[in-house]
C-alpha cells in the first residue's frame, strides 16, 4: 500500500513582505533533517492574511517561481496558498507544486467576511482533489473548514486526506482543533491542518495548533505556539482498512451542491 511522508512548517510570517517570507521558508526547508514527499506551508504564506491586494502576484510571479525552483531543488511537492491575481480578480489561491514544475490550483471557496476578505478577493467555485503518489488529497483554505458539505467525501469525490492551510486566530483555536477532528471522523480520512504562529500586522495572535489527525479522529501530532517543522508518514492502508471495518459511508445521505 502507498505511504506519503508529509512535512508541515508552522512559523511566524513577515507581514506583507514577500521577499522576507520566501527567504525564510527557503532556509527552513534547507534545514530540514529529513526529506519529505510534500511540504505544506500556511495560508497566504508569502504575505500573511492581508487585504492589501496590491501585493497580489501573477501566475508567473516571484512566489510561484520560488515554489517551482524549491520543489525542483529538493525533489518534493510544495503547497500553500498565495495572494494571486487573474486579470481584474484576486484569489486566495492554494497552489500545489510538483517537483517537475507541473502545478494545480484551488481558489478558496469561503471568504472570511468577518475580516472583509469577501470585499477584496473573489471566491472560487471548484473543488480540487490531487492524485499524488497513490494518495488522493483534497485541498481547503482556512474558513472552508467550517463548511462540511464542501469537504464531504463521497463515492464520486473520494479522497484519502484533507490538507487545510490557515491563518486561524488564537481566540478561536478551540474551533480550529475541534473542526479538524470532526472532518477526519466524518470523512474517515487523514486531516492535516497547517496554521501560523505569532502576531500579524493587525496585532492578531495565532497559536498554530498545526495537526495531523488519522481517519479515526485520533490526534497523531499537534504543536501549539512554537515554530516547528513536523514530518509524519501517512499510511493509505490504515485508511482503507478502517473504512472496511467501519463502513459508515454505506449509510450516508446523498446530496447535491447547487
Amino acid at each position: 500500500m502507498s505511504a506519503l511522508k508529509v512535512a508541515t512548517i508552522q512559523t511566524q510570517l513577515h507581514w506583507e513582505d514577500i521577499d522576507a517570507n520566501l527567504a525564510m521558508f527557503g532556509e527552513k526547508i534547507a534545514s530540514m533533517p529529513e526529506k519529505a514527499d510534500v511540504i505544506v506551508l500556511p495560508e497566504l504564506f508569502s504575505t500573511g492574511f492581508s487585504m492589501n491586494t496590491e501585493l497580489a502576484e501573477s501566475q508567473d510571479g516571484k512566489a510561484m517561481q520560488w515554489m517551482q525552483q524549491t520543489a525542483a531543488m529538493h525533489n518534493t511537492a510544495i503547497c500553500g496558498s498565495l495572494m494571486m491575481k487573474n486579470r481584474h480578480d484576486v484569489f486566495n489561491r492554494f497552489v500545489w507544486m510538483n517537483p517537475n514544475g507541473i502545478y494545480h490550483v484551488y481558489n478558496k471557496r469561503h471568504l472570511f467576511r468577518m475580516g472583509n476578505e469577501h470585499e477584496h478577493y473573489k471566491a472560487g467555485n471548484e473543488k480540487l482533489i490531487i492524485d499524488f503518489k497513490g494518495f488522493k488529497i483534497q485541498l481547503l483554505v482556512c474558513y472552508d473548514l467550517r463548511f462540511p458539505v464542501w469537504s464531504r467525501r463521497t463515492l464520486k469525490e473520494n479522497y484519502d486526506a484533507l490538507f487545510i492551510v490557515a491563518n486561524w486566530p488564537e481566540r478561536r483555536s478551540e474551533h480550529w482543533k475541534t473542526l479538524l477532528q470532526a472532518r477526519a471522523i466524518e470523512n474517515q480520512c487523514y486531516v492535516i491542518g497547517v496554521n501560523r504562529v505569532g502576531r500579524d500586522g493587525k496585532d492578531i495572535s495565532h497559536s498554530g495548533d498545526t495537526s495531523f489527525i488519522d481517519a479515526r479522529g485520533k490526534i497523531i501530532y499537534r504543536k501549539t505556539d512554537e515554530e516547528h517543522i513536523a514530518v509524519h508518514v501517512l499510511e493509505k492502508e490504515t485508511v482503507t482498512m478502517y473504512r472496511m471495518d467501519f463502513p459508515a459511508m454505506n449509510d450516508a445521505d446523498e446530496f447535491t451542491l447547487l
